[in-house]
């Protein structure tokens, strides 16, 4: 199962490389730790609402497009999952009830 904050650190991260922009630019703009929006960057920690806020305001995109496409992602892993899910069950016998009574 993918991780929130997985998906989270990952978005913010390839926002801030399209942006050709440094940790310690983010980090200095959010008035964040390197290392902390690093730990986030990488799914180790997972940012609060106000910090998450602060690095899209640092990375000048809004806080409801890092969302959106962490939803999308998000749903594109649990499809994943569902489908490796399904195709492991390989041993499934579906039989017809045999005393059936109709109800009067």
């Amino acid at each position: 199962m993918t991780m929130l904050r997985e998906r989270i650190g990952g978005v913010l991260r390839e926002v801030r490389m399209r942006q050709g922009r440094t940790l310690r630019q983010v980090s200095n703009e959010a008035q964040v730790s390197l290392g902390y929006i690093s730990e986030i960057e990488r799914g180790q920690k997972e940012p609060s609402s106000e910090l998450l806020a602060a690095i899209c305001s640092a990375l000048d995109v809004p806080l409801s497009v890092i969302l959106l496409e962490v939803s999308a992602r998000l749903a594109a892993d649990e499809r994943a999952e569902a489908v490796v899910s399904i195709e492991s069950v390989t041993d499934v016998t579906i039989t017809q009830p045999t005393n059936v009574v109709a109800a009067a």
